[in-house]
């Protein structure tokens, strides 16, 4: 039986628009100076490792013809539309009292501060969860396991009795060899509040 529901945060509740962001940071980025080494530095800042100083500072000095608010704006390129529809799912869930509510998101101080400034129900959302896990505050990241070992440990959690939703394959993998039920969302065809419909035989409805 389903104890806790684990949530991704990006095409899961928010709207991405990955393939338009990648279209634009190629219009402006040469794609043979877009290095491994900017990849890791991408990991980094989502683990908390660097500041968002940093993380902009290094940008600029690979690509010096960018200003510091188009790195900005490139970087959070990306974030689109939180239809609110989805919170209302999300807090009849959290009504229903029969789920521990958990978000596990990759991200980081920009986007988190996109959101804040762009979505006026953001602190309504966060309220909905028992727990609520960004990749930059906690120093962790998806796929890698020992994030998903964090989660379990902090909130007592049996793999067996928990359910994760993401849109990323790669973490879908991971948290299955950890022994999690999973659902590997697909944004341009599903929704979260299909959840209990597509998943009904996890749980009590």
């Amino acid at each position: 039986m389903i104890q806790a529901i684990i949530f991704d945060f990006g095409n899961v509740f928010i709207d991405l628009d990955l393939e338009g962001a990648l279209r634009k940071t190629k219009n402006l980025i040469p794609y043979d100076k877009y290095s491994s080494s900017l990849v890791n530095i991408n990991h980094s800042y989502e683990m908390g490792l660097i500041s968002t100083q940093e993380f902009i500072a290094a940008y600029l000095d690979y690509f010096p013809n960018l200003t510091k608010i188009e790195v900005m704006n490139i970087w959070n390129f990306m974030l689109r539309d939180f239809p609110k529809y989805r919170l209302e799912f999300l807090k009849r869930l959290k009504l229903s009292n029969l789920y521990q509510l958990i978000l596990l998101s990759n991200t980081n101080e920009l986007h988190i501060n996109w959101i804040r400034e762009h979505v006026p129900f953001y602190n309504e959302f966060k309220n909905c969860f028992d727990s609520f896990y960004l990749s930059h505050e906690i120093h962790l990241r998806k796929p890698n396991r020992d994030i998903f070992e964090y989660v379990l440990s902090e909130n007592n959690l049996d793999p067996s009795e928990c359910f994760f939703i993401d849109d990323s394959m790669d973490n879908i993998n991971t948290a299955q060899n950890i022994g999690l039920y999973t659902w590997h969302i697909d944004p341009h065809t599903e929704d979260i509040t299909q959840m209990l419909e597509k998943k009904s035989s996890l749980f009590e409805i």
